[in-house]
């Protein structure tokens, strides 16, 4: 019996990440195609999209763009190099370790701002410690 491995699991969240980021896409077009209705209508979505608990979302969707992009440069470099079906699970390691580190630089980038005072420049911390 097939007990899966690091080919089937790189295969399974290539896929999910493809189908999300697919999603993702589909909605931005629609949210988009709202400016037909008025600026109105289009500024309310986007007043909606900048509420703090849609960066988790966002963040969400920076790690599944990440891994699905540097999961693509694995399978490029697989079908691409002779050697590589031999390596490709230092490969996927590679991926992996790519992606946490991108994943958490970016992740802070993106959620920093949600720790600043609005206006003043001064984190949340540094307002409660005055």
């Amino acid at each position: 019996m097939y007990k899966g491995g690091i080919g089937q699991w790189s295969w399974i969240f290539h896929r999910i990440t493809g189908v999300g980021v697919l999603l993702f896409l589909l909605i931005h077009i629609l949210d988009t195609a709202l400016i037909i209705l008025g600026p109105a209508a289009y500024d309310h979505v986007m007043a909606i999209y900048k509420h703090p608990l849609f960066r988790p979302m966002e963040v969400l969707l920076f790690a599944m763009v990440l891994y699905h992009a540097l999961n693509g440069v694995r399978i490029i470099v697989i079908d691409f190099w002779s050697q590589g079906p031999r390596y490709h699970k230092q490969l996927f390691y590679g991926v992996i370790i790519l992606f946490v580190i991108g994943w958490i630089v970016g992740s802070y980038y993106m959620v920093k701002p949600l720790f600043r005072v609005q206006g003043t420049g001064v984190s949340v911390q540094e307002n409660l410690l005055r």
